[in-house]
């Protein structure tokens, strides 16, 4: 019987991600792996029996391997909005009293950036938002290599007013007073007569 795990959140990072090295691969000469882990919360919005707006936040603990983990040390800051996709994956570990604690993780398969706090060199691009002067891109497959490793610059970004007329989608701006339902006209005769 097939079987999914599959993780999808945006929330705000809790904290800057935690690099690590890890050398097992360097003892068999390879070189040694990257991982990053950093907390991310993500809240719900509710209305209580009063009317009165209600939050509850989760926090979720996330481990970015590899190139994921290059991203989250170079461009991941405490208070940045990501989008993650990933796997849950609980392990366990024993602690200094020798208790077996148990945690579970979301590793991370994909991960974009969609913005920060003013001035910390976000700028727009098509499908989301990219570190200024990074070396990564927004992309539906996630963030991919475009050449070296560069410096994000940090500069407010320049936004630009959206021109008037048609858009690049092809759609134009509604008339306030059209109707928002489309209209089919009168039904034809007969419908009632339907064969089924």
């Amino acid at each position: 019987m097939p079987s999914l795990n599959k993780v999808m959140l945006i929330g705000n990072v809790g904290r800057d991600p935690e690099v690590r090295y890890l050398d097992q691969g360097a003892a068999q000469g390879g070189q040694s792996t990257k991982v990053a882990t950093f907390t991310l919360a993500t809240t719900d919005r509710y209305r209580d029996r009063n009317g009165e707006v209600r939050e509850n936040t989760e926090w979720h603990n996330l481990v970015l391997w590899r190139q994921l983990a290059d991203l989250a040390e170079k461009f991941i800051r405490k208070g940045s909005q990501v989008y993650i996709e990933g796997h849950l994956r609980t392990r366990s570990y024993t602690d200094q009293q020798g208790v077996k604690k148990f945690v579970t993780e979301i590793v991370a398969d994909n991960v974009q950036l969609l913005g920060r706090r003013e001035g910390e060199g976000i700028q727009p691009v098509a499908g989301g938002y990219a570190p200024a002067a990074s070396g990564y891109q927004s992309s539906p497959a996630g963030f991919q290599p475009q050449g070296g490793y560069q410096a994000p610059s940090y500069q407010t970004p320049a936004y630009q007013a959206p021109a008037q007329g048609p858009q690049s989608d092809g759609y134009r701006k509604k008339d306030a007073s059209a109707p928002l339902q489309p209209d089919f006209g009168a039904p034809a005769a007969g419908d009632d007569d339907l064969p089924f």
